[in-house]
């Protein structure tokens, strides 16, 4: 009997201590993405660690931005529900591609053909953004939601992703651009990961990444570290993580 009123406390206080850490993340953050993303990197998880969040990672190896699109054609990116409580959607589907080319953008998200393939990355890319300010826009005329009657519906904040260094030279400034087209910060992996394609390591002679990485791949006939070595105890993970969530520290709101 005592062993059973024990067994019934302590899953009591474990429920209790559960509910409290979800009650106590001050923000909801959601990533898309690939294998730099996914959550057996960790610098996500890391970063939303440090700033008090709930992370929720979509991100999955192999996919691109053309899969993001398709999957919130299909409402499968996201639920109503986290729709609701989602602070700030990252975005970090990082092919070497030109993603801020405006050849066939179309006006409004529903002309798009869908599915996606990865014809037009960059297409893909205004499909997702424009979905995602719609969907927030359109809080406002929905009577369960929080922001039913605001002025502006839910406010649409994206948040876009840097390669995690200068190697990718047509996606790294094609993301700057499209950033700054629409006014979204950029997380700049690149700039502050400690190191740069145009230097190389003074021990080995090759390209700096190739320490840090666990395979490599050729860019412009040049062969550079490709996936970092994943986990939370990785220097480039905690790193990462590190300059996600300084800049994070800038967009998300003050009071919650």
């Amino acid at each position: 009997m005592r062993s059973l009123l024990y067994f019934l406390l302590l899953a009591c206080c474990l429920s209790t201590i559960n509910a409290q850490t979800t009650k106590d993340k001050k923000y909801t953050i959601l990533l898309t993405g690939a294998s730099f993303a996914s959550s057996n990197n960790g610098w996500f998880e890391l970063g939303c660690k440090e700033l008090g969040a709930k992370p929720i990672n979509r991100a999955v190896p192999a996919e691109a931005i053309a899969d993001a699109a398709n999957k919130m054609s299909k409402g499968e990116l996201y639920s109503r529900k986290e729709l609701e409580n989602i602070d700030v959607f990252v975005i970090m589907h990082v092919h070497d591609k030109d993603v801020a080319d405006e050849t066939g953008l179309k006006e409004n998200y529903e002309d798009y053909t869908v599915p996606f393939d990865r014809s037009n990355y960059a297409a893909a890319y205004d499909y997702v953004i424009k979905q995602y300010i719609t969907e927030c826009y359109n809080l406002k005329f929905d009577k369960k939601s929080k922001y039913y009657n605001t002025p502006g519906g839910k406010p649409a904040v994206i948040v876009l992703c840097t390669h995690w260094h200068d190697a990718r030279t047509v996606f790294n400034p094609a993301i700057r651009k499209l950033g700054a087209k629409w006014g979204f910060p950029v997380v700049e992996f690149d700039k502050y990961i400690g190191f740069s394609k145009d230097h190389l390591h003074p021990v080995t002679g090759k390209q700096y990444s190739i320490v840090y990485a666990h395979n490599n791949e050729k860019i412009g006939g040049v062969e550079f570290g490709w996936h970092p070595y994943e986990g939370k105890s990785q220097y480039i993970q905690q790193r990462m993580g590190a300059i996600f969530a300084d800049l994070m520290k800038k967009v998300l709101p003050l009071e919650q």
